[in-house]
């Protein structure tokens, strides 16, 4: 009788708890030790850079280690289906982005449902691609290399990161809007695939801005464009592809996931502390540098982005006709 007597007196406590502000237990230590972040391509990369910059914030934050694990491979749907099988305790997250978006349609068989299994935890950044070409190529513009693929069907290729990256679907989208017949190559991660692009064993690529502006301020490439439906602001001077093909836009959103039930507590304090760090001066900067722009948002807010663009990315594989057993 006494036990069931204090039965409802406990759980108004914790009504009363929750009410006031204060977080369960679980919630309100967290994080007590490192957690894990799968980064689903190579070290190197665009993506691998964008999340050491946030990692390495949110270590500062938090006093714990958040040890960024490269699981390359299959479009980041290695890392993907690693993240969603992991404990959903916040212990380990996922580098979340368009591959998702569009591996959604474009893989024909997946052991998952992203939407269904995942959790939207903060938003980072929204960025295009943008389009470079070995400087052993005799050309310097869209147009020109639009004219160059169609004089010689079959003969250029392109690099990509792996199978239903951006990088792969921004060549397949330009493929099927200028009807030029390009051989795709896929490399585990876009890092592999420049020293080919460099030397010409692969014409060209679509990659990631953060990466391929570096190569292309380097002088290792020729930038033509990029994938944004207008020009993009830390690249001015480089037109849109779509000034040449007009409708064409190919952007890039990255951000952090976690697995279905974590619990909504510990969400809500990482998208807070990326919130917060997404407006620190010295990390804005950093993402400049690289050509991004910070897109701090809500769960809901970052939810509803991946919902919206694996609808576009469904319209794009269909356009393009292409799929991945």
């Amino acid at each position: 009788m006494i036990a069931a007597s204090r039965a409802p007196l406990v759980a108004l406590a914790c009504l009363a708890s929750l009410a006031g502000g204060t977080l369960p237990s679980s919630a309100a230590d967290y994080p007590d030790h490192p957690v894990r972040w799968l980064i689903g391509f190579s070290a190197g990369g665009p993506v691998d850079v964008v999340a050491r910059i946030m990692s390495q914030a949110l270590s500062e934050h938090f006093g714990q280690q958040f040890v960024v694990e490269n699981r390359a491979g299959s479009g980041g749907n290695i890392a993907t289906a690693a993240a969603i099988a992991s404990t959903p305790d916040g212990y380990t997250l996922l580098f979340s982005g368009a591959n998702n978006a569009i591996s959604a349609s474009l893989y024909k068989k997946l052991p998952f449902d992203f939407i269904r299994d995942t959790v939207p935890v903060a938003a980072f950044t929204l960025v295009p691609n943008m389009l470079v070409v070995s400087n052993a190529m005799p050309v310097k513009s869209v147009q020109e290399l639009i004219d160059y693929c169609k004089a010689n069907p079959g003969k250029v290729s392109f690099a990509s990161s792996g199978n239903g990256t951006t990088v792969h679907m921004s060549a397949e989208l330009f493929k099927a809007m200028t009807k030029c017949d390009m051989v795709h190559v896929p490399y585990r991660g876009s890092a592999l695939a420049f020293p080919d692009v460099i030397s010409n064993k692969v014409q060209l690529i679509f990659d990631n801005l953060p990466t391929a502006m570096e190569q292309a301020r380097g002088g290792s490439v020729r930038a033509l464009g990029v994938t944004s439906p207008q020009r993009w602001p830390s690249v001015p001077d480089l037109p849109a592809i779509a000034e040449t093909v007009p409708g064409y836009e190919a952007t890039v959103f990255y951000g952090m996931s976690a697995p279905r039930d974590t619990p909504p507590e510990i969400v809500e304090i990482l998208n807070r502390a990326v919130n917060e760090a997404l407006r620190d001066p010295k990390l804005i900067e950093r993402f400049a540098a690289i050509g991004g722009v910070p897109k701090p948002m809500t769960p809901a807010g970052y939810g509803k982005l991946i919902a919206d663009e694996t609808e576009r990315w469904r319209k794009v594989v269909e356009f393009a006709g292409v799929s991945v057993d």
